[in-house]
């Protein structure tokens, strides 16, 4: 059995610690709220004007589908339960998830690129989906956060409150 050493849990640009920064501020929104539907119609506005300012890196801006908080918080709760139960949960609920997904479309061979050699530059794209993982991760750990403090700060004046 594989142990982890304490270096890998003390770096903080591990996988595993940034996939457990995001689980714990998940799970965090999800202890913290504890009326979920007093998000249903609260836009994510603010969220937008504070990311723009808040991070200086060269991604672009990732355009939000959510319409409200409420759909964002059942957003980060299910990626949250895709990491933690993996796709045996998905496969007997019967939906497929991104992850699933995306393997089924690499298994279809290449129509236009002719054949490949199986496992060419595994590395490049071990560290192009490591390095899209760190980003997706402290992009989502960031939003959760942001979920969670603006249901206290909303809730604690009592505006969302009807």
């Amino acid at each position: 059995m594989m142990q982890l050493s304490n270096d890998t849990q003390s770096n903080k640009h591990s996988l595993l610690n940034v996939m457990n920064r995001f689980i714990a501020a998940a799970n965090n929104m999800d202890e913290t709220i504890m009326v979920p539907s007093l998000l249903r119609d609260v836009p994510l506005e603010e969220q937008d004007s504070q990311a723009s300012v808040g991070h200086n890196n060269n991604d672009p801006p990732l355009p939000s589908k959510q319409r409200d908080m409420y759909e964002h918080y059942l957003l980060l709760k299910s990626l949250k339960n895709d990491m933690e139960w993996g796709l045996l949960k998905r496969e007997m609920s019967g939906g497929a998830s991104f992850l699933e997904m995306a393997v089924k479309q690499e298994e279809l061979p290449q129509v236009n690129g002719g054949a490949t050699e199986e496992g060419s530059d595994l590395e490049g794209q071990f560290h192009y989906h490591l390095h899209g993982l760190f980003a997706v991760l402290s992009k989502l750990t960031v939003q959760a956060d942001h979920l969670t403090n603006r249901y206290k700060r909303e809730i604690g004046g009592g505006s969302l409150l009807r």
